[in-house]
């Protein structure tokens, strides 16, 4: 049974791209301490899963986890969801409520979206991060909380701190350790490995038996952009599995957003490939969408045994498409 990602641990997520191995590294250490964390990173990129792996690989990890999305609440919803308020502190109140930071006691809360807290909901963490301590909405006694910060965002804080729309003092007290974790276009050589085990995920999820990529749907995966990232290969690839009614993940079967596929001006000016001085077209990164699609071939006869037959037969090519593409993987 595939294990639950809110389980996931640091050591566990393995990664080929070098930005993404520098970004886990610092995970690791960061798991090692109390320090607060920034994951800083674009919409989809696995924030919140990285968060949960780095609490996970923590001393905290018997500990609670509690996730916070404060960026369109109104100050006095902030207020109650963080601290908690006693029954009757305001119309509807109807019952004595812990808040976030009492339910993450010797755990870890998880800001996400900090750059867009209110000024209010940013001064009021501030206090509990410099005095430990907090009111209900509605009390005076005065609790006291021991918990690990990590905050998510899209934005840069510092850049934010420069705009006077977040405060500095606040700034300095949660930048402990910032993490980018970079975009999947900047992680081109991933894709086949990342695919293959959403895939495997999807299929057992939907009780079905697929067995392999077709290279032309597998194309038409790596040659996309993925603006939205790991969340939307993740859709995108369940979508495919539930539209595959055999075996096989064929080109009819990978389906993008409408309105992602549109081009435009900011699509044109910064595409996923390129092409290079032969005329192929090369990922960012510098590897080329044919060695990228052999690779995923070469990765399918590898794990039948290098049987030709069966390979050919399980990705529906021919033995002589298949020795083609097997060629390029020999040709480092």
């Amino acid at each position: 049974m595939l294990r639950p990602l809110s389980k996931l641990k640091v050591e566990e997520i393995a990664t080929s791209n070098p930005a993404m191995a520098r970004c886990l590294r610092l995970a690791r250490l960061a798991a090692t301490s109390d320090v607060p964390v920034v994951l800083l990173g674009e919409t989809g990129t696995g924030k919140t899963l990285l968060a949960h792996a780095i609490h996970n690989s923590s001393a905290r990890a018997e500990c609670a986890f509690v996730a916070f999305n404060a960026s369109a609440m109104s100050d006095t919803l902030i207020e109650s969801q963080l601290f908690g308020h006693e029954r009757g502190a305001f119309t509807g109140a109807q019952s004595t409520v812990k808040g976030k930071f009492e339910l993450a006691s010797r755990g870890t809360l998880f800001l996400d979206e900090i750059a867009d807290m209110s000024p209010l909901a940013q001064v009021k963490i501030l206090r509990v991060l410099e005095y430990g301590e907090f009111e209900r909405l509605g009390s005076e006694q005065m609790l006291t909380c021991d918990v690990r910060i990590i905050c998510a965002t899209n934005s840069s804080l510092l850049e934010r701190v420069r705009q006077g729309n977040f405060r500095e003092d606040l700034y300095h007290r949660l930048n402990g350790l910032t993490l980018l974790i970079p975009p999947l276009r900047d992680r081109a050589e991933e894709l086949p490995a990342l695919i293959a085990a959403e895939l495997k995920a999807s299929a057992m999820s939907e009780g079905k038996k697929i067995t392999a990529i077709h290279p032309a749907a597998m194309e038409k995966l790596l040659a996309y952009a993925w603006p939205g990232n790991l969340r939307e290969l993740n859709h995108t690839v369940r979508t495919m599995t539930l539209f595959c009614d055999g075996k096989v993940i064929l080109p009819e079967h990978v389906v993008f957003p409408p309105d992602l596929q549109a081009s435009g001006p900011q699509e044109a000016a910064a595409p996923t490939l390129a092409p290079n001085e032969n005329g192929s077209t090369t990922h960012n990164d510098g590897l080329s969408l044919s060695r990228a699609l052999a690779r995923h071939v070469s990765s399918v006869y590898n794990q039948n045994g290098r049987n030709q037959r069966r390979t050919a037969r399980i990705l529906g090519i021919s033995r002589a498409t298949l020795a083609r593409h097997l060629r390029k993987m020999d040709q480092k």
